[in-house]
């Protein structure tokens, strides 16, 4: 007898619970190899999991399948529904989903929705194995799920071959690599791509009116600079701040560099050296040194925070890496967005924004608008890229 919706979402929330205990084997075995493959340090990883798997709770799932399907039960039968045909959601054909090979945990939340919509799953996992371990805790909640739902890396043809078959592709990873999946996918295939996005912040003068003030916005924009080496589409790489307040935007960047010093002491970098940070904070130093622009590095060096760097220029996607950039409201930012095509994921905010703020994130294609310091801490409600959770691994069957 197939399950109800409500005996996957148990036994989905029940697993992710195991995985917020910092001591469950299975996760101290994965996070020794997420370190491993990502280079980030062991407080990273932790922080990333504990993130991951306490979004999934029973009330989340819940609420955004009813959300979105109008009622969790219109994955079990039909459900009526106000001035519009009865409805039944049936899974849209297997899905398979291809992991990035650098954020921690991507194929996570599609993989629990596809479970909830009843679907047969197949997941590309990398070397760390964190979905197949997830998988075995799964299985244990309900043995069945053993069947359907699949982890194990492929290469090449296989690949292919395996894709080829699926009703529902989701594939994280580069432009080109998308539009190569897209390409080899036969036309009726559902294809969900998640490709190269970033970040952006936005301090007004408000949060500037003190020392104290401005501080907490500081550390709040080093937290999201600095998570996970600024790898992901959650990770803060350009912020703008707003003149005329007490604390300027130049003092406002030292401040910014302090709170990152302060940030690495719990949340340290890993072993792994991006060159092209190192290359890029010379080439600004060199600037700087003729008048234009200043570079933050703190006291060991771990990170740049670039005051003032050249406007023509997009942000710097790098490592540990932050582009200040001084305006006199969101216009000048929203500009700035536009000129460079910037493909956003993030737009982050020190106070609720107004309408102004709010219409520039919009206007600058943000998915996400969000308060500096939680970037990297989604809910699992929101629509991650401008997609639905559960929409696209079912089909509506309407009778009327």
């Amino acid at each position: 007898m197939e399950a109800r919706a409500e005996q996957l979402i148990a036994a989905v929330a029940d697993a992710a619970a195991r995985w917020c205990n910092a001591d469950f084997p299975p996760r101290v075995r994965t996070a020794h190899a997420l370190a491993a493959r990502t280079g980030y340090s062991a407080p990273v990883v932790d922080y990333a999991l504990d993130r991951l798997f306490g979004a999934v709770t029973r009330e989340a799932l819940r609420a955004t399948i009813a959300g979105e399907l109008g009622a969790l039960e219109a994955l079990d039968g039909f459900v009526a529904r106000q001035g519009r045909p009865d409805v039944w959601f049936r899974p849209a054909g297997k899905v398979a989903i291809v992991s990035s090979d650098t954020t921690i945990g991507v194929a996570l939340h599609p993989l629990v929705f596809a479970v909830c919509a009843k679907a047969e799953v197949l997941v590309k996992d990398r070397e760390d194995r964190l979905i197949a371990a997830f998988a075995e805790t799964l299985a244990q909640e309900r043995p069945e799920l053993a069947e359907r739902v699949t982890s194990q890396p492929w290469d090449g043809a296989e690949g292919a071959a395996r894709l080829a078959e699926a009703g529902v592709v989701v594939a994280f990873g580069r432009d080109a690599t998308l539009r190569a999946i897209r390409a080899a996918l036969p036309p009726q295939t559902r294809f969900v791509p998640f490709g190269h996005r970033t970040s952006v912040g936005y301090v007004t003068r408000t949060s500037l009116g003190d020392e104290a003030a401005a501080r907490r916005c500081a550390r709040a924009a080093a937290l999201d600079a600095l998570l996970y080496d600024g790898d992901g589409c959650l990770s803060l790489h350009a912020l703008f701040v707003e003149r005329g307040g007490a604390i300027e935007p130049e003092r406002f960047a030292r401040l910014v560099s302090e709170a990152c010093d302060e940030v690495a002491v719990e949340f340290p970098a890993g072993p792994l050296h991006d060159e092209r940070a190192a290359l890029y904070r010379k080439r600004l130093l060199f600037r700087a040194a003729q008048g234009a622009g200043a570079v933050h590095s703190g006291a060991h060096g771990g990170h740049t925070v670039a005051y003032d760097p050249p406007g023509d220029e997009p942000p710097p996607l790098f490592a540990r890496t932050l582009a200040l950039h001084a305006v006199r409201g969101p216009g000048e930012a929203l500009a700035y967005l536009r000129e460079h095509a910037l493909p956003l994921e993030g737009f982050a905010t020190d106070v609720p924004p107004g309408p102004e703020l709010l219409a520039a994130a919009v206007a600058g294609g943000a998915t996400r608008i969000a308060r500096l310091g939680t970037l990297q801490d989604p809910p699992l409600g929101g629509e991650h890229g401008g997609a639905g959770r559960i929409l696209p691994f079912v089909r509506a069957i309407y009778r009327s």
